[in-house]
């Protein structure tokens, strides 16, 4: 009997389901034992995971931070296997109204940014050490509004940036942060009428989400398998291309790390995940 490969996903969104299943059939398809299991938020899977009671984590570039530290803290070893292609090289925008005065970085001094999650990469963490490192101290420098939708999901949904969108054109806010895509998203939805905002700054480029796998509980050859057939998908093929759209891809790619770098940045910087990694790691030793 082939080995059964276990993954877990966060459940971010109903279509996350539909999502799974589809791909669960491909794969049967394929003669390749697939299965998942879904959790409600990054922290429990991510604790999951090295609990053993999956082998692949679909995992948020927090998440995958996450692990990569727990993992050296209790002597495991974790790698990024695939990702998608629209999950590499974005960036995150810092947004004005078209009108206001505020120039540069330096004007946002004492004003009000509006940002989504708190564990948001892109709409948080991300455009937050921007200002940090462009000279512009967070809650000492201007206020942090922030948007906490779905905590615990890292920005994988589009809530807390819509929110802070909608504070920016109302007045609420002096400046929004938002990943780049979603800014023409909100500008093509009406949320952002036409011309109504404009960018006063923009990232560096970084890689969002990615397959992550722990060393132990599976076969490296279930593993290369499991690779192989996603990285075989082809957009072309009428019963993958519905599930590739739900996913936001177009095909799958190879994993890489070097482009969390400037999430590691961020999350050192405002110690976002010290305290999970320090705990999970004392209950794994």
């Amino acid at each position: 009997m082939s080995e059964t490969l276990l993954l877990g996903a966060v459940a971010y969104d109903p279509k996350v389901v539909a999502i799974w299943d589809g791909f669960q059939k491909w794969f049967a398809q394929h003669d390749f034992d697939f299965d998942y299991i879904l959790y409600s938020n990054y922290e429990r899977q991510v604790e999951g995971h090295f609990s053993d009671h999956f082998h692949i984590a679909w995992n948020s570039p927090l998440a995958w931070l996450q692990t990569e530290r727990i993992a050296a803290e209790t002597g495991r070893i974790a790698r990024a296997l695939a990702m998608r292609d629209s999950d590499c090289d974005l960036t995150s925008v810092i947004a004005v109204r078209s009108d206001s005065s505020i120039q540069s970085i330096e004007d946002l001094r004492g004003k009000i940014v509006a940002v989504g999650a708190f564990d948001s990469p892109q709409a948080t963490l991300i455009p937050l050490l921007h200002l940090a490192e462009a000279g512009l101290e967070p809650e000492k420098d201007f206020v942090v509004r922030v948007f906490d939708v779905l905590v615990g999901k890292h920005g994988d949904h589009i809530g807390g940036e819509r929110h802070a969108a909608k504070a920016l054109i109302a007045g609420n806010v002096d400046a929004a942060c938002m990943i780049d895509g979603n800014h023409l998203l909100f500008s093509r939805e009406g949320t952002f009428p036409t011309n109504s905002t404009r960018l006063l700054a923009q990232t560096a480029e970084y890689d969002h989400c990615n397959f992550t796998v722990l060393d132990g509980g599976v076969s490296e050859s279930t593993v290369e398998h499991f690779r192989k057939l996603l990285l075989s998908m082809s957009y072309d093929d009428p019963q993958v291309r519905p599930l590739l759209d739900l996913e936001g891809l177009k095909m799958w790619k190879p994993g890489r790390t070097e482009k969390y770098a400037l999430l590691a940045r961020a999350i050192d910087r405002f110690k976002t995940i010290d305290a999970f990694v320090a705990s999970v790691s004392k209950s794994y030793p």
